[in-house]
């Protein structure tokens, strides 16, 4: 209990700093912000933290939390000013939300497994979003990297129904992808510039499907993919820099030498 105390009260004091940087008399800078200036502010912060936990940094994850959820609270206090839900509105609707779609841990009904309490979910979302005329697939920011917006649209229509029939079986999903790639074979031979580009992003969205039943985060992977391919290209530039030449000026074979030499040392 007192960890809880301890936590609203550190909570309330952090709403009292914000109020008194919104507020007349208070900081300039923050008075004049805006949605959209703060929404900036927000999205940095997020990646900040994501940057963080992929580093399983625990200090700088706590940090980058704290700052992640001053600027939602900051964002709040702009919405309430231009009239907007108040601070207990906004975190009543969430714990309802929380509790209405766990009812097997506040309620009656029974979920063993991870996939029963996704179908759970899924079937209280559902209900929640017929009565408000909603899509299953609404919620969906469209700021989201797409790889991530990928794998939350086929997590929503998964919930559901709309999924391939066993969670294991990756079967569907690779032939999905091999499909794909035919297509898009296909379309590189018409020289078809527009159905090359809906193809490729076909292909991507299959491969996040396939990370999503591997139980892979796909913008996870290609931020690791990305990390590896910046390792080995500094690799690359720093050994050719040692022997006076620069990458533009370098064969492509030797290249090619060098980013094997730098992933065969763990790059």
């Amino acid at each position: 209990m007192q960890r809880y105390e301890d936590a609203a009260k550190a909570f309330e004091d952090l709403l009292k700093t914000r109020d008194r940087l919104r507020d007349p008399g208070g900081c300039p800078w923050d008075m004049e912000q805006t949605l959209e200036t703060a929404k900036t502010y927000l999205l940095e912060e997020a990646f900040e933290a994501v940057e963080a936990a992929d580093r399983k940094d625990l200090r700088s994850l706590a940090e980058e939390l704290g700052d992640l959820i001053f600027q939602a609270l900051f964002m709040a206090r702009i919405a309430m000013d231009l009239g907007g839900p108040h601070d207990k509105e906004i975190l009543d609707e969430v714990g309802l939300k929380l509790i209405s779609r766990h009812p097997h841990v506040f309620g009656t009904e029974k979920a063993e497994t991870v996939q029963e309490v996704l179908l759970t979910w899924g079937r209280v979302k559902s209900r929640e979003e017929k009565r408000k005329d909603k899509s299953a697939l609404d919620g969906v920011p469209t700021a989201l990297p797409a790889l991530v917006a990928a794998h939350r649209l086929q997590e929503k229509a998964g919930q559901v129904g709309f999924d391939w029939q066993l969670e294991q079986d990756i079967r569907g999903p690779w032939s999905k992808i091999k499909e794909e790639v035919a297509e898009l074979d296909e379309a590189l031979e018409n020289r078809d510039s527009e159905q090359v580009k809906d193809e490729i992003g076909d292909l991507l969205f299959s491969i996040v499907n396939l990370a999503r039943k591997l139980k892979i985060d796909a913008e996870g992977a290609l931020r690791s993919a990305n990390s590896r391919f910046k390792s080995r290209f500094e690799y690359i530039e720093q050994t050719l820099s040692h022997e006076g030449r620069t990458v533009r000026d370098t064969p492509l074979s030797r290249l090619d030498d060098l980013w094997n030499e730098a992933k065969s040392k763990g790059n």
